[in-house]
C-alpha cells in the first residue's frame, strides 16, 4: 500500500516507533503506544485496505486464502515437528494481518507451552503472565471468570452451537 499524503505539509515526517505489520499484534501495539500524545506512531502494512467483505464474512476466508492480493504465502522446511510435511502457511496482508483471513477463530496457546517457554528461558512468558496479558484485551461475551477476560478491547464471543446443530439436522 502506498502511503498516504501528508495531510499537514507542516507536520514533521518523524516518529516515535514505527509499527511494521498492522496484524492483530501490530494494531495493538500502535495503539497503545498511541494512547501517550508525546508519541507519533507510524503503523505500516504491506496489503490492501481491508475493505473486501470477505474479511467480515465467517466463511469468506476460504476466497482470501487464494488470493495473492490479501495473502503471503511461505514454505514450511519439513522438520520432526510437522512430520517432516512439507507446508505452506499463509499469512493475511491487510489490517487486522492473518486475523482477517482466519475465519473469525480465537484461540489461545495452552497454559503448559507458555510455562515452557519460560522454563526454556523466556523470563516473563509464563501462563501465570502471559494469561494475566490475555484477560486483560479480551471482552469474552460469557465474563470474566479464572481464565477469561472482560471490558478489553478485544470481543470474543463463543460459537452458537444452538443455531447450526437444527440446521444441520434440517438439511438431512
Amino acid at each position: 500500500m502506498s502511503a498516504p499524503d501528508n495531510p499537514n505539509p507542516s507536520a514533521s515526517n518523524t516518529y516515535t516507533y514505527v509499527v511494521v505489520g498492522a496484524g492483530s499484534a501490530g494494531c495493538v501495539l500502535a495503539n497503545r503506544l498511541s494512547e501517550n500524545p508525546a508519541h507519533r506512531v507510524l503503523l505500516v502494512e504491506a496489503g490492501p485496505e481491508d475493505k473486501s467483505p470477505l474479511i467480515s464474512m465467517p466463511k469468506g476466508f476460504g476466497k482470501l486464502l487464494a488470493d495473492p492480493k490479501h495473502t503471503t504465502y511461505s514454505p514450511v522446511v519439513p522438520h520432526a515437528g510437522n512430520g517432516r510435511r512439507e507446508e505452506v502457511w499463509a499469512r493475511g496482508k491487510m489490517l487486522g494481518g492473518s486475523s482477517a483471513i482466519n475465519g473469525m477463530v480465537y484461540m489461545r496457546g495452552h497454559p503448559d507451552d507458555y510455562n515452557d517457554w519460560e522454563a526454556q528461558g523466556a523470563t516473563g512468558w509464563g501462563w501465570s503472565e502471559i494469561g494475566r496479558c490475555f484477560k486483560t484485551i479480551e471482552d469474552h461475551a460469557l465474563g470474566a471468570d479464572d481464565l477469561r477476560g472482560a471490558g478489553g478491547a478485544l470481543k470474543v464471543t463463543p460459537f452458537n452451537t444452538g443455531l447450526l446443530v437444527p440446521a444441520l439436522l434440517q438439511s438431512l
